[in-house]
């Protein structure tokens, strides 16, 4: 079993940033791939980026490259998001999700284990 814990999430105005935190426990081995998804209001959950163990594959939706960054402290467990250049749209709530590495990663199936989510507000 893996635990994962978000945070850093807020309202935010349009142009500003936030970074999120998602920092795992227990089974951690089974952690190669991490990622965060996101849910809108009224609207599915969908991929936003994933990281690799390693750090050197990293995938992302168009919608946010040149963006949003993902980083990861494997001795701390944690991964991290930074979101810069907020849109009214990026307002959703935010899930961290990892499992064994997928070339699949946009797909929800391929995460073993879900954070609670935390809420991100862009206002305009």
């Amino acid at each position: 079993q893996v635990q994962l814990v978000e945070s850093g999430g807020g309202l935010v105005q349009a142009g500003g940033s936030l970074r999120l935190s998602c920092a795992a426990s227990g089974r951690t081995s089974s952690s190669d791939l991490m990622a965060w998804f996101r849910q809108a209001p009224g609207k599915e959950r969908g991929f936003v980026i994933a990281i690799s163990w390693s750090g050197r594959r990293i995938y992302y939706v168009d919608s946010v490259k040149g963006r949003f960054t993902i980083s990861r402290d494997n001795a701390k467990n944690t991964v991290y998001l930074q979101m810069n250049s907020l849109k009214p749209e990026d307002t959703a709530v935010y899930y961290c999700a990892t499992g064994p590495y997928n070339s699949d990663y946009r797909n929800e199936g391929t995460y073993d284990y879900w954070g609670q989510g935390t809420q991100v507000t862009v206002s305009s």
